[in-house]
């Protein structure tokens, strides 16, 4: 995974409460964890996540970590394409979902995974999951 420095991640963090950072740190794991060829940049206030042999951040987007001032909010640029069996995303674009994370105790870590997995694995140009795609290329 193409990662950002730590000192940019320090620079990122500075804008939040502490907590919050902790719910940044562990959801950055998860993608590595399941997308380890994923790039991570600084893009619209927020950490994005994409394939860059399959596009750029919208069209190979796997996720965005946007802090916000009260809370972690992890969205999904394909997200109304994704598995949601527990219906954890809302939202009302046409395609983007999102989950709202404000405790690092509460939030559903294996269905986070489970998202971050299938976002990783969705191929916007087919609108289908790559089940080729076991390690997130």
């Amino acid at each position: 995974m193409t990662l950002l420095s730590i000192h940019e991640i320090d620079q990122f963090l500075k804008r939040i409460p502490p907590h919050l950072g902790d719910i940044v740190l562990e959801l950055r794991n998860l993608v590595a964890e399941v997308a380890p060829d994923a790039v991570e940049i600084i893009l619209w206030k927020g950490l994005t996540y994409y394939h860059a042999g399959r596009g750029g951040p919208v069209s190979a987007g796997i996720c965005q970590i946007g802090l916000q001032p009260d809370h972690i909010r992890l969205a999904f640029i394909h997200g109304a394409f994704l598995p949601d069996p527990k219906n954890l995303l809302v939202g009302d674009p046409k395609y983007k979902r999102y989950i709202r994370l404000e405790s690092f105790d509460l939030a559903p870590w294996d269905d986070l995974r489970d998202l971050i997995t299938a976002s990783s694995r969705f191929n916007p140009y087919t609108q289908s999951m790559d089940e080729s795609a076991k390690d997130g290329s």
